[in-house]
């Protein structure tokens, strides 16, 4: 893993070719004409904001690729909290995928990536609460840290500072953290601890982005007084590659694919403003740096470098890139000479990159597996090929983190492939592949990172690489490569994925939420993995003495890695109610291995391993149920299906194509997933089907939806109208609307006590109007503000009963908290005691 102040997007618009995350890039003439341009430009912004997707691209891609700044964008949390459209993961699953969606988007738009240890723990409705959730210090801290890091001239914060409660909480937050670092990253005695690694840094200007978003309405914001901000004119179009700047700002908000944020590109002329904060105005308006000196005069000894670049500007040869390589090996050597150790590193490496690409010279280094374990040895497969008519010689390759040196001396001759076989020991202490801010214990609001030069970088840390020292000119270069591993899908082609460090071996509780109902055992299913060949142990299930696990071990053999084998547990409950933690242990040669192996395998992000505590939650609860079949739709995406088997209901999985009434007259429940009527269009046809399916007798159960772009307005077969409101205070006292309703009392008797130990909410995005017909159930509310009665609205209908609930569900149930079970088991049991009158379906 490159460290954070070398991390350069060096190539122009290189995302725009990739199919894959992992492959490597391999610009064309235009792109490294651009890179030349950018490696004389020494200014830098960094965009401020909360979450994954608040960024702006437009104006990300606009200052990095026509203004040619280095641009950061500075995303204090990796948003975790939010919910998932692609998949079941949440919290630490979904900011896996969140931060490399992050890292694409930086890889098209040209910007950078930076975070701080904030967690993001759901919505939050002002900054009073988000920062006393957030250690506040801390994450100022890392905002410091950011900026004396990246020591950017500029700031644009994406929020308003001014204006707490009319946002997200973390928005607001964002800014006024950026807001209060402007006056202490210069100060030494401010966290002076920095300043081993880093020096002192003072930003030149300070602004806030507004857009007509913060002014209600476009109207507001034409009608508004902006003589006094500053204005980009931002609809750029780049003729070397013929796009927009807005079409690559949509290519790049496209990335965020677990939120929905698809964008289409538009063109034609488009303003961007800004409102100074801190600092001076510049004197030109519409030009950001006027006053800041963005040439290589900024760095001592620097201009003869920059008089070169513009020399090899001025000649270059868009037929021929090569034919500039002698002058930018004088321009690294240059580089390399300066004292300066900001802009001398990051220039560095910009120009190590453009002179490759101008030469086609093209290294890389494959593993013969995708998988290793500590202290195993990997054999490498090493390519070189220069592929220009420039003389070059690979004098030597280091592996690391061995640190081998292997003498090679041998001349890259112009399109002549030279490959080299080597072995590397990995030592028996590297630290296995995963996201380095899930190492260490979190809290609901932070990260743990110890170690002070990781905090901000986005990506895993790969330590395994190789150097390629090349000779150019007669100056050697080293060019460094992290390992990867390569194979070819008969479909896709050529596939790339990185070297991932693995346990030995892996287990698994395949059940995260284990329900216990009464006293009986229940038979465990733990898998076990191998992470190299011929590994052979004991299996225990640990447990409290309260529960009685048999047997006590049980021995494994795996004869090949990657081999997986299941093994079962008998686990018998105590009487009382009892909620524990049960791990699954692998003791393999008196080592105990307690890690579950997630892989996170998207197509648009790099795959990802995040090896978590092999843990499962235990929950002995009374908890009585009626009703048997369930149809499930699912919606966004969620695991509320495994937690109502967990339950003991038989659940089907139903496609929108198989709601007929003759398949859903084997269920006496159907329920929707959460987001259904956002993300399933076909819903909208299906409304007559689902209601007389309520109309005959049954239940129809609806989980939360946004109030924006339904595909129908009739989810209900009453009026019912989706609101903002939601309850994000998880413990916010809970009032009993309807105490004597069948949906609190039976089969089980619902208090305040099922309402403790919920997590992120309550709820969200409740209905705040509806039909008389609906009884409002619960009523709660956040500190200070009014009631929220929509949380769960229960109307009979014909037969049966259509259920609207807000409440969060899928976070609770997957969390194992016991009230949910309970209080959703009533919801699915409800029955009419008679038979109601006669209704017509009201569409």
């Amino acid at each position: 893993m490159r460290k954070i102040q070398i991390q350069i997007f060096l190539l122009f618009f290189i995302g725009f070719q990739t199919s894959f995350a992992q492959q490597p890039q391999k610009p064309n003439s235009v792109e490294i004409y651009n890179q030349i341009k950018k490696l004389n430009f020494l200014g830098s912004v960094l965009y401020v904001a909360a979450h994954p997707d608040d960024e702006n691209t437009r104006m990300i891609s606009y200052l990095a690729n026509e203004m040619n700044a280095r641009t950061g964008y500075l995303s204090l949390t990796r948003g975790d909290g939010g919910q998932n459209l692609i998949g079941p993961q949440l919290r630490e699953l979904l900011g896996v995928i969140r931060t490399q969606e992050l890292i694409e988007a930086r890889k098209i738009d040209g910007g950078e990536q930076f975070f701080s240890r904030a967690n993001d723990f759901g919505f939050s409705k002002n900054p009073d609460e988000t920062l006393d959730i957030w250690d506040k210090d801390k994450v100022l801290a890392d905002v410091v840290w950011t900026i004396r890091k990246f020591q950017p001239d500029i700031i644009i914060n994406r929020f308003d500072h001014r204006s707490p409660g009319t946002t997200h909480g973390h928005h607001t937050s964002s800014a006024m953290l950026s807001v209060e670092s402007f006056k202490l990253t210069n100060d030494p005695k401010v966290y002076p601890e920095q300043l081993q690694y880093v020096t002192p840094w003072q930003v030149k200007r300070q602004f806030f982005n507004p857009s007509w978003w913060f002014y209600g309405s476009q109207e507001k914001f034409d009608a508004a007084n902006k003589s006094k901000f500053t204005k980009l004119e931002t609809g750029v179009y780049y003729t070397g590659i013929g796009k927009s700047n807005q079409e690559i700002a949509a290519l790049s908000r496209s990335r965020h694919q677990s939120q929905g944020f698809g964008s289409t590109g538009v063109r034609g002329e488009e303003t961007e403003y800004l409102e100074l904060i801190n600092g001076e105005n510049p004197k030109e308006r519409d030009n950001l740096f006027d006053g800041i000196d963005t040439t290589w005069n900024r760095v001592k000894n620097g201009k003869p470098v920059g008089d070169l670049i513009t020399s090899i500007i001025s000649k270059y040869d868009f037929s021929n890139p090569s034919a500039g390589i002698p002058d930018l090996v004088r321009t690294y050597s240059m580089i390399e000479a300066l004292e300066d150790t900001h802009w001398k590193t990051i220039k560095s490496a910009a120009i190590k990159n453009i002179i490759a690409s101008c030469s086609g010279l093209y290294l890389e280094a494959v593993s013969n597996e995708q998988e290793a374990t500590p202290g195993s040895t990997i054999r490498l497969s090493l390519e070189a090929i220069n592929r220009c008519s420039v003389d070059m010689q690979l004098a030597s390759v280091t592996t690391l983190p061995d640190n081998k040196t292997t003498v090679q001396n041998s001349v890259l001759k112009n399109n002549n492939d030279q490959r080299i076989n080597l072995q590397l020991q990995l030592p028996n202490n590297i630290e296995y592949t995963q996201p380095y801010w899930l190492k260490e214990k979190a809290t609901v609001g932070m990260y743990t990172v110890s170690n002070q030069e990781n905090i901000g970088i986005p990506d895993i840390i790969r330590n395994v690489k190789v150097v390629f020292n090349v000779k150019i000119n007669g100056v050697e270069i080293p060019f460094e490569r992290t390992v990867v591993y390569k194979y070819n899908d008969g479909v896709k082609g050529e596939m790339y994925n990185f070297l991932d460090i693995v346990p030995e071996v892996t287990t698994s509780i395949l059940e995260k939420v284990l329900i216990f109902r009464d006293t009986k055992s229940k038979m465990i299913p733990v898998k076990v993995r191998a992470g190299k060949d011929d590994v052979k142990g004991n299996l225990q299930l640990e447990l409290p003495k309260s529960w009685n696990v048999s047997p006590k071990e049980i021995p494994f053999v795996l004869d090949k890695k990657g081999n997986e084998q299941i093994f079962y547990f008998e686990v018998t409950p105590p009487v009382n109610p009892e909620e524990v933690v049960a791990k699954s242990i692998a003791v393999v040669d008196n080592k105990r291995f307690d890690k579950d192996q997630t892989i996170i395998d998207f197509s648009h992000i790099t795959k990802q391993m995040v090896l978590k505590p092999a843990e499962s939650k235990c929950i002995r609860i009374d908890l009585k149920t009626s009703g048997d079949a369930i149809a499930y739709i699912m919606g966004a995406g969620d695991e509320v299906p495994e937690s109502l088997t967990q339950m003991g209901y038989k659940v089907s999985i139903l496609k929108p194509e198989e709601i007929t009434p003759e398949k859903l007259d084997s269920f006496s429940t159907v329920i929707t997933g959460i987001r259904a009527y956002n993300t399933v269009s076909a819903l909208a046809n299906k409304q007559n089907i689902l209601f007389n399916f309520v109309k005959g007798g049954k239940n129809m159960i609806v989980q939360y939806n946004t109030n924006g772009k339904l595909v129908t307005d009739k989810i209900a077969p009453y009026p019912l109208k989706l609101s903002n409101d939601r309850v994000t205070e998880e413990n916010a006292k809970i009032t009993f609307l309807a105490p004597n309703h069948p949906v609190l009392n039976t089969p089980n008797k619902i208090s305040s006590k099922d309402f403790e130990g919920w997590t992120q909410e309550q709820g969200l995005y409740y209905p705040n109007e509806y039909d008389p017909a609906f009884t409002p159930i619960i009523s709660s509310h956040d500190k200070g503000e009014s009631a929220k009665d929509g949380a769960l609205l229960v109307a009979p209908y014909g037969k049966g009963y259509y259920i609207y609930t807000g409440l969060s569900f899928f976070r609770e149930l997957p969390e194992g908290v016991s009230g949910a079970y309970r209080l959703l088991s009533n919801i699915i049991s409800l029955k009419q005691p008679i038979e109601a009158p006669k209704q017509d379906i009201k569409q």
